[in-house]
């Protein structure tokens, strides 16, 4: 039988003692002292306690968030609608269009101020036993009713403003003759055909069409206007509108054109001027090279997608459209839009 080696201080610090193999109480647990090994063992539970804690606790706050939307929707639902209280204060006038649905006037009413929610308006339709008729047209109403006050305005026949057409900014010459229509007793055709004849308005040599020229504003027009008459009320306005911001007749064209682009590309008023500092600088050959504006607006006016100024990669790369500015440099062939 070998013998072992003789111990040497290495060894003696690597290997375990017997008591420590064993865990023999010593003096020091006798009096109720643990060993160093027992401390670290316990340290080491209460960080894993603590780390549980934490992770539960960051559980428990991720989901209150997660579920805050959800409660606050069961709540709303249980509580209703947004509603304000009251007839309004103020006067704002809307439209009704032709072939409006409730959905369409819940809409209108609360994108124009007069109710604080969209359902609290078409939930309160959707509630009444009888369907409500509205007739289209410019209605006289204010700001901040309830939905209840907000309808007994629509169905009351005092309140339809009669011969008064609102035009909001940017909307097409299209829209304004449809709008003309709905709120005045002259029919489309006869406004449609009106429009037909550019050269009675006095608009600059370029212009085909009276886009861009009728101004967006609300009108009162007399009753038994004619359609002409209607119309050249609007392009005097833009003219107005045009002198007073101190723009020469021989420039109306082309700021026209461009207000018209910048009124359909920034919809918001605080980025009228970003927009139309891009557009000018691509006007510059010194700034930007090809010419090309690269608006999605004109070329979707060009499409006849007038109410959306998305583009696919077809139209962008269709020559054939004149409103192309992805293709064709400078300024568009003629406004998108009515400008304000």
């Amino acid at each position: 039988m070998s013998s072992l080696p003789p111990a040497t201080p290495d060894d003696e610090g690597a290997r375990p003692s017997f008591d420590e193999v064993f865990s023999v109480p010593g003096p020091a647990e006798a009096s109720g002292l643990r060993p160093r090994q027992a401390k670290g063992r316990r340290g080491r539970r209460g960080l894993g306690c603590l780390v549980v804690l934490l992770v539960l606790a960051g559980i428990v706050t991720a989901g209150f968030f997660l579920l805050q939307g959800p409660i606050q929707q069961i709540i709303a639902a249980a509580s209703g609608p947004e509603d304000y209280q009251g007839s309004g204060t103020g006067e704002v006038v809307v439209m009704i269009h032709e072939g409006d649905i409730g959905s369409d006037i819940a809409t209108t009413l609360h994108d124009e101020g007069v109710t604080k929610s969209f359902d609290a308006f078409y939930q309160l339709l959707l509630k009444q036993a009888s369907t409500h008729v509205f007739q289209p047209g410019a209605y006289k109403l204010a700001t901040g009713m309830s939905a209840q006050a907000a309808l007994d305005a629509l169905i009351d026949p005092a309140n339809k403003l009669e011969q008064t057409v609102v035009i909001p900014e940017g909307t097409v010459a299209a829209d304004v003759y449809q709008l003309i229509a709905e709120g005045t007793s002259i029919p489309l055709e006869e406004v449609q055909a009106a429009a037909a004849d550019v050269a009675s308005f006095g608009l600059p040599a370029e212009a085909t069409t009276l886009e861009g020229f009728l101004f967006p504003a609300t009108y009162t027009f007399t009753p038994g206007i004619g359609a002409h008459d209607a119309l050249a009320t609007m392009v005097n306005r833009q003219f107005q509108a045009l002198d007073s911001a101190g723009v020469a007749p021989e420039d109306r064209w082309k700021t026209i054109v461009l207000a018209s682009l910048v009124q359909k590309e920034a919809g918001l008023r605080d980025d009228y001027y970003k927009v139309s500092r891009v557009f000018l600088n691509r006007l510059d050959p010194n700034l930007w090279e090809s010419g090309l504006m690269q608006s999605d607006a004109t070329v979707a006016y060009g499409t006849g997608n007038t109410h959306r100024v998305s583009t696919t990669d077809a139209e962008r790369a269709d020559a054939a459209n004149p409103y192309n500015t992805y293709v064709h440099p400078g300024l568009p062939v003629g406004p998108i839009s009515n400008p304000g």
